[in-house]
């Protein structure tokens, strides 16, 4: 096996791999480390010769104690090192082939990754589910389809694979299909099956559909919206690394007989990071909490934003979402944001956010200024003519109009001093006509 340094010299040039060439490369690492293991096995056993006498007095003296592992890890353990005899006697024995480990990867899921023939017609006759979803709804065949793996994908259609498979992202098999050749095969039995593409938007928008029936059905139940869900949602790792931060939460629904793990969120939560915005609305009209925190204090902004829901931030932050909300970790939505679209989103609404705050305590300042001259202003006003009273009011009148109407301001804000001299100005009676002078000749009569 390559060592630890050969490795990341080597990592730029994978990162110029296609999908294919880093599998293949991947099988071949994992090939040499099973073989390097093998080799020390051997080994070792050749170097036990003259131990093995102290370890038999040993166990006359008593029991030896054993590392048991659980049938899931032996199971998936075998099907990955592509034992078909193991497999099959775990199997004869009355070893589910459904079984998973903690990220719901069944025997099923790993050989159509590595690409094991034999073992998946195998677990298929056994009677594994072919459409077994991991913790992020991954099914066998979006495996095989993403590693473009044809002949297991022509496999598990003839076999009854569901082709409207939706995972947590949205995402059916051909959406992650690279390969022509794969694509094709499967977009062809897509056809055969009658699959439209309102059949194709309909099963994308099932997630939502049934989180909508269970938001009314609690509502119809008296249900409080601000409670965590203690049951039918969880918190779970998903989605992949984004930036520095290592594996971000995503809240999903649980599926009917799908193992249950408890996580304080909300279904706003769950809406917010899913990008289900009729779940949202209806949850934000029936005010559902926006200031509402996960385990981790992150609020439903925190959630839409890491996971990149755009129309999400724009709704939340419409109904009064804090910008400015802090995690356990003094993290802002901002701050947990990776994705370049949403981050440009949220600083556009922070500004315009930050400009009405500004231009709301301007026309309150307005206001203030206007109520405490009224008294010396009433008597400027009562020494002018009716006509010319008329025209101050009509004129005051407009520029109010026109302070409340004007967009945020951009540039720094005028003194207040100035306003009040303008104001001023404005409302001071005009000079009096000159009299016109006497002709000459006339006066005197």
């Amino acid at each position: 096996m390559a060592e630890h340094l050969e490795l990341l010299a080597e990592m730029p040039m994978v990162g110029r791999m296609s999908t294919q060439e880093r599998l293949k490369h991947a099988q071949k690492r994992r090939a040499q480390q099973v073989k390097m293991w093998a080799q020390a096995e051997k080994e070792a056993q050749g170097k036990k010769g003259p131990g093995e006498r102290p370890r038999k007095e040993a166990a006359s003296q008593g029991p030896l104690k054993q590392v048991l592992f659980p049938p899931s890890v032996v199971l998936l353990e075998a099907a990955a090192r592509n034992d078909l005899e193991e497999v099959r006697q775990f199997l004869g024995s009355g070893v589910s082939p459904d079984l998973a480990n903690e990220d719901g990867l069944t025997a099923l899921h790993q050989c159509c990754i590595d690409d094991f023939r034999e073992m998946v017609q195998q677990l298929l006759e056994a009677g594994a589910n072919i459409n077994a979803c991991d913790s992020e709804c991954w099914t066998p065949l979006h495996a095989a389809a993403t590693c473009g793996h044809l002949h297991l994908v022509e496999l598990l259609i003839a076999s009854g694979a569901n082709l409207l498979a939706v995972n947590t992202d949205g995402n059916m098999p051909y959406d992650l299909c690279d390969d022509e050749q794969t694509l094709d095969c499967l977009e062809t039995a897509m056809a055969d099956r009658g699959i439209t593409q309102d059949s194709i938007e309909a099963a994308r928008a099932v997630p939502e559909l049934r989180m909508l029936d269970d938001i009314r059905s609690r509502l119809q139940a008296g249900a409080d919206l601000h409670a965590p869900l203690e049951h039918g949602a969880t918190l779970v790792r998903a989605g992949g690394v984004r930036g520095t931060r290592g594996w971000g939460p995503r809240y999903l629904e649980v599926g009917d007989g799908a193992e249950f793990r408890p996580g304080a969120c909300l279904q706003l939560h769950i809406a917010a990071a899913n990008g289900f915005s009729e779940a949202a609305a209806l949850l934000l009209e029936h005010r559902a909490s926006l200031s509402a925190k996960d385990q981790d204090g992150w609020e439903p902004l925190h959630a839409a934003a890491y996971w990149g829901q755009v129309p999400l931030v724009e709704l939340l932050v419409a109904h009064g979402a804090d910008l400015n909300a802090k995690s356990l970790m003094d993290e802002t939505p901002l701050d947990v944001c990776g994705d370049e679209e949403v981050r440009a989103k949220l600083l556009e609404l922070k500004h315009k956010h930050d400009a009405l705050l500004r231009a709301q305590g301007r026309q309150r300042s307005l206001l203030r200024r206007r109520t405490s001259s009224a008294g010396s202003r009433g008597k400027v006003v009562r020494r002018v003519s009716l006509t010319q009273r008329t025209d101050l009011y009509r004129k005051q009148h407009a520029q109010e109009a026109i302070v409340w109407q004007q967009p945020p301001p951009t540039s720094p804000e005028p003194p207040e001093d100035n306003d009040d001299r303008q104001t001023g100005a404005e409302l001071r009676p005009p000079p009096p006509e000159p009299e016109p002078k006497a002709r000459e000749g006339e006066g005197a009569s």
